[in-house]
């Protein structure tokens, strides 16, 4: 007895879809081929991206090499069936002009993969998410819990760690000469 099969979407067919005018506005991932709908994030989450992202941008501006994108950047990092995921930022190195930048998913892992908490985040989602992130070949993934206010650093065969707080943040050889302390994640302008 044979079991129906569905029509798996694409990557390419699902970025189509998601810039339709009716779909703009939903939250979705792809998974396995399938869509799955997210509930949109909310104020704090927001601006613990956009500080993170800040961080990023400066060492990137900096160091003169690399470039951070944020807002759930779709990256493809499974084929057959496809899984598109949208980590909350994301640092790259892949090109280095914004002409050579994809328009659509990206296709190449990013150095880095920013993952922030949401409160009706699933564990087992979160993991999953992880792992997707480390066997497309990205080097460092960092899930940060704005409740807890600290970072799990995840990298490749090695034990994940948390930083705290209180705690530096270093780059180790992923991004060389990154330093910055946890709470500037989590601090307003001119507080640290």
């Amino acid at each position: 007895m044979s079991t129906p099969t569905t029509n798996l979407m694409t990557a390419e067919e699902f970025f189509d879809w998601a810039n339709r005018p009716e779909n703009r506005d939903r939250h979705c991932e792809l998974v396995r081929g399938e869509i799955v709908e997210m509930s949109l994030p909310g104020k704090r989450h927001g601006f613990v991206c956009g500080n993170i992202a800040r961080i990023l941008g400066i060492y990137t501006a900096l160091r003169k090499k690399g470039y951070v994108c944020t807002n759930d950047t779709g990256t493809v990092v499974e084929r057959d069936p496809d899984t598109v995921r949208g980590p909350d930022v994301m640092l790259f190195e892949d090109v280095t002009n914004y002409d050579e930048l994809e328009i659509k998913f990206a296709e190449e892992p990013p150095l880095l993969a920013v993952e922030v908490l949401s409160p009706n985040d699933k564990p087992a989602e979160v993991r999953e998410r992880i792992a997707q992130q480390l066997q497309f070949g990205t080097r460092w993934v960092w899930v940060v819990d704005p409740s807890k206010r600290n970072v799990t650093v995840y990298r490749p065969g090695q034990e994940p760690y948390v930083v705290a707080e209180n705690e530096e943040l270093t780059g180790e050889d992923v991004l060389p000469g990154f330093r910055c302390r946890v709470a500037e994640f989590f601090a307003f302008p001119g507080q640290s």
